[in-house]
This record gives C-alpha cells, sequence and structure tokens, in this order.
C-alpha cells in the first residue's frame, strides 16, 4: 500500500457506498479499491491521466471508472452520505464566516458600447478609372 492510499478502516467505509455490478460475465481484472485509489492518486498530484503509475492499473481503465462515476453522480452521491455520516457523528463544524468587503467594477466597466466590441470597418477607397489588366486593355491601332 502506498502513502496516500485508502486504510483499511476507510475502505470498509467506502465500499458499501460503492455501486454494484449489475453484468454478470467475466470477472474484474482489477480491483476496485486499487482503481479508487489511482483516481485519488490523480486528484492529488494532479499528474495528466496518462502518468498514473501501473500500480494502480491501465490509466485508461482507472479514467473511464472515474468519467463513469462523474456522469452518473456517483461521486457525489458518495460524497453526500459521507459527509451526513460524518455530520451526525459531530465531526463536522459548521461555522460561517462572513466577509464585508466590498467589490467594486473597475471604472470602464460601466461605459461598454452599445453596438458591440468590434468596429465598423471603413470603405475601400475607390479610384476615378478602373484598373487594366494585359488582357483587357484596349487594342491598339
Amino acid at each position: 500500500m502506498a502513502r496516500g492510499d485508502l486504510t483499511e478502516a476507510q475502505w470498509s467505509a467506502l465500499e458499501p457506498l460503492l455501486p454494484k455490478g449489475r453484468k454478470p460475465g467475466r470477472p474484474a481484472i482489477h480491483s476496485k479499491r486499487k482503481l479508487i485509489d489511482g483516481i485519488r492518486f490523480r486528484t492529488r498530484t494532479g499528474v495528466p491521466w496518462r502518468d498514473l503509475p501501473e500500480r494502480y492499473g491501465p490509466w485508461e481503465t482507472v479514467y473511464t471508472l472515474f468519467c463513469r462515476g462523474r456522469r452518473d453522480g456517483t461521486w457525489h452521491r458518495i460524497f453526500e452520505q459521507l459527509q451526513a455520516r460524518a455530520d451526525a457523528d459531530e465531526l463536522i463544524t459548521w461555522d460561517l464566516s462572513v466577509d464585508s468587503t466590498v467589490l467594486r467594477a473597475h471604472q470602464y466597466a460601466a461605459g461598454a458600447r452599445k453596438r458591440g466590441t468590434s468596429r465598423p470597418s471603413r470603405p475601400v477607397a475607390c479610384t476615378s478609372s478602373p484598373a487594366t489588366t494585359g488582357s483587357d486593355a484596349p487594342a491598339a491601332g
């Protein structure tokens, strides 16, 4: 177990909250715990997915689990359940701090142009005589 990976106590609290697999078939090659440790490593360190250490499994598998949980709301649901449990055990102190700082817009923010940000283009200067080229020049003679 690497530094920052889930402890036995943390895993025993998290495992019942994870969705159960619905499809029968081939058993998983990589354990959910290892993949979740990979997700936690990536979010903690900020490394690109492709640079995830091999001990967490293939980066594609870890990324797929992360995206699937984000898309279907699994991570948010787990967060809310763990937060409710910690609040019931009085492990969270809900202190509020109100800041009275005044925010002001820049002085130029009030005078925006009404027609948009782009300027109308200038008309192209016209010449009095049309341009002549070798092919449409009048014939001599």
